[in-house]
């Protein structure tokens, strides 16, 4: 089903469960029943969906009913992955027409937002190429069949995703793969701009891929210049790197690269001879240039030193923009909980996310916790507490959920295995958030795992939390105007003077509850719509919120006298 894009000016914020599942008139809204509550704050709602066995809901202590001031703004980061790389998620498939990419785009930002997820994590630089238009980087294959040939029709997909993300009331982060030069499943030819053909000195075989190899200094600055570029141009809200930096290990030359083989149980690295990474040449010259790290160490560091560099130049040229990185879930192993074995991404791909943390070189790290709870080798609640205590800074910690592992498989999860891991999320008190990989199995549903995210997970919107180490100060209250329409309460909202605005937090009382919305700042004439049972709104409270999730002073705009 493609769900179109409808530019209304007028936006219904309906009170209705009916309405749960439909965003809203033009998909901008939501629809809240039951919150899900920031730092254990709750408020009255109608009974939810009873949790199936095993599951462990969001913790609810009780909270006295004020009918005068409505509690906190739920809080937590929902986002979901929307990879192109081989055409996981979108487009569907490479050389689509523009009408049909644009569909299939709204699509997956109205299963989103009627999903009362807030953000997208949109793969914006697959291989070395790009889903934009770039002076730096070729067009992607995997978008027009061919690397390096713009669209027929003349557009910007990035543009189009933020314009469209930001109607919603989603964020939306660009996800840039950091090394990666050419994957296993391209077929055409690499494009006379490309990196490989313009610093070919840079790039090394290995398998069935091309990779930047890190200890260049002229292919990490590459990367760097590709980030900032799109910080620069775009209004993104993150830049968002995965958990490829040296390449993960195979065993022969036309291997198409272990990352499933990574997740195994027993995994620790293989018992196999692993390929060299062909470094060799950039690794002499380190050593003659006086270097005394030895080789691994040496690769960290090659990391490390584009990790930081990201970190400071995208917060030099907008300090709002998050800087995000989802590295493999298991530790380094001299640090790892008992009991806890598997794949080291310290000594295979160089990634040291523990330093990361420990300099806070990121605003939110996502681990990609891939197991069951159950899993004990790899017991996803472990290493959920293990990357908490990494967190020195106190920087957020958003784990990776494998959604798409409900499938058919000999592996496959239950729904039940992703609903459960949310609630073990929202037990730890320095989460507050999550990302599922990938869109695909909520666009599919499969095995009912949207509807019962939508039902038991997600049965309120939620604001994105706060980020006070790039900027704390609140916005200035909204100014607002109400009025009683036939069906509903009608609002008309603009942002106070000041900082700019993202979102208005929108809390109106029925009765005994009340219940929460969000409307992105370029949706300001809103209506309240009656409930089923054609209840109006009593009192409604606002407050705007800026892109950093800092809530200003709230504002009571109608009381029913």
């Amino acid at each position: 089903m493609v769900l179109v894009f409808n530019a209304k000016k007028r936006l219904t914020l309906s009170a209705g469960v009916a309405a749960g599942l439909a965003a809203l008139l033009d998909g901008c809204s939501s629809t809240p029943t039951a919150p899900v509550p920031e730092a254990g704050v709750t408020t009255p709602a109608r009974p939810a969906v009873a949790a199936p066995a095993g599951s462990l809901p969001a913790p609810s202590p009780a909270l006295a009913f004020d009918p005068n001031m409505p509690p906190a703004a739920p809080r937590e980061f929902r986002a979901a992955w929307v990879s192109t790389v081989a055409n996981i998620d979108w487009p569907s498939r490479s050389n689509l027409n523009m009408a049909k990419q644009q569909a299939e785009a709204l699509a997956i930002l109205d299963r989103a937002r009627a999903l009362n997820l807030n953000a997208i994590v949109l793969q914006v630089r697959p291989s070395a190429d790009a889903i934009y238009p770039s002076e730096l980087e070729p067009w992607s294959e995997f978008l027009t069949g061919q690397q390096g040939r713009a669209p027929a029709q003349p557009w910007d997909p990035l543009q189009f995703w933020i314009e469209q993300a930001h109607a919603r009331g989603l964020e939306l982060h660009a996800w840039f793969n950091p090394y990666r030069a050419r994957h296993a499943t391209a077929k055409s030819p690499l494009a006379a701009n490309h990196i490989g053909r313009r610093l070919p000195e840079v790039i090394k075989p290995y398998g069935r891929y091309l990779w930047m190899d890190p200890g260049e200094a002229a292919a990490s600055q590459h990367t760097l210049n590709v980030v900032l570029d799109v910080v620069r141009r775009y209004d993104i809200d993150g830049v968002h790197i995965d958990d490829y930096f040296y390449p993960y290990p195979i065993d022969t030359p036309n291997a198409a690269g272990p990352e499933g083989v990574a997740l195994d149980a027993s995994a620790s690295g293989g018992g196999k001879q692993e390929l060299e990474f062909p470094d060799q040449l950039s690794w002499q010259r380190y050593l003659l240039s006086g270097g005394t790290l030895d080789r691994a160490h040496w690769r960290r560091q090659n990391v490390n030193s584009l990790i930081e560099a990201m970190y400071l130049g995208i917060h030099k040229e907008k300090s709002w923009v998050r800087f995000g990185i989802s590295p493999f879930g298991i530790g380094r192993p001299d640090r790892r909980p008992a009991g806890i074995v598997g794949f080291s991404q310290y000594d295979k791909l160089y990634a040291d996310a523990e330093l990361w943390l420990a300099n806070g070189w990121l605003d939110y790290l996502a681990p990609q916790l891939y197991w069951p709870v159950a899993q004990a080798p790899q017991a996803f609640d472990v290493l959920l507490d293990y990357w908490l205590a990494q967190n020195t800074h106190a920087r957020h910690v958003w784990p990776g959920l494998y959604t798409s592992r409900i499938d058919n498989s000999a592996k496959a999860f239950a729904p039940d295995e992703i609903v459960k891991q949310i609630g073990v999320t929202r037990t730890r008190s320095g989460v507050r958030g999550h990302l599922h990989f990938s869109i695909a199995a909520l666009m599919e549903n499969r095995k009912g795992i949207s509807d019962q995210l939508r039902t038991q997970a997600y049965q309120t919107a939620a604001l994105t939390p706060p980020t006070p180490w790039l900027g704390s100060d609140a916005p200035a209250a909204p100014q607002a105007a109400a009025r009683r329409d036939s069906n509903g309460v009608a609002l008309k909202l603009s942002a106070g003077f000041g900082r700019p605005v993202a979102h208005y937090a929108i809390w109106s009382r029925y009765g005994n509850e009340w219940r929460f919305a969000v409307a992105p700042a370029s949706r300001p004439v809103l209506l309240l719509a009656d409930d089923a049972a054609g209840a109006a709104a009593q009192s409604v409270v606002v407050s705007a919120v800026d892109r950093l999730g800092n809530e200003s002073e709230r504002v009571q705009v109608y009381t029913r006298s």
